[in-house]
């Protein structure tokens, strides 16, 4: 029954598709012991998923539930399901790229910043944005499947996504950030 609760930020997958129920036991008859791992650290859903496990679980008969955050291990956007992963796509968020958050450090060379005519803006007096690294898979729209998108900010509705647009069908869309 844990498992069915939506996440409150992200309400077209349950806490078990996006993978942050953990472990759900009953150590005595009547008691619920449910462990949950926030997407990251002072995740601000934690609250409202804790009082909606507790809500499901009393209403379908259980005397007593006491839902425990646990950090280790770490939460990763690998823990989200398949399924999970479909219904983001199906609803206009590109779920993470599966495996992204193994691949290691990312090479970093810093240098001199210069500004030349091209440097600075992209096309239109925009700011440039960066498409993908290199290696990286490329991260793709939601609604056409094209490859060509481009980060508009690290940052969307909730702090666990990015805000990209697709160069091809010109649409924004919402990315789920590897961690």
């Amino acid at each position: 029954m844990a498992g069915t609760v939506p996440d409150p930020e992200l309400p077209v997958v349950t806490l078990a598709e996006l993978g942050v129920l953990r472990r759900v036991a009953e150590p005595e008859p009547g008691q619920v012991l449910v462990e949950l791992t926030p997407t990251y650290t002072g995740c601000p859903a934690v609250e409202a998923m804790a009082a909606d496990i507790e809500r499901v679980l009393t209403g379908a008969g259980a005397a007593r539930v006491e839902v425990r955050t646990v950090l280790t291990p770490p939460w990763s956007t690998d823990d989200i399901s398949a399924e999970g992963r479909r219904k983001l796509a199906e609803h206009g968020v590109a779920p993470p790229r599966a495996g992204a958050r193994s691949r290691g450090p990312v090479p970093l060379t810093l240098s001199a910043t210069r500004r030349t005519s091209g440097d600075s803006e992209g096309s239109g007096g925009r700011p440039a944005t960066r498409r993908t690294l290199p290696g990286e898979e490329p991260v793709r729209c939601p609604r056409c499947g094209s490859a060509e998108t481009r980060l508009l900010s690290r940052f969307s509705s909730t702090a666990c996504k990015a805000l990209r647009r697709c160069d091809s069908c010109l649409e924004p869309f919402d990315h789920f950030k590897e961690v």
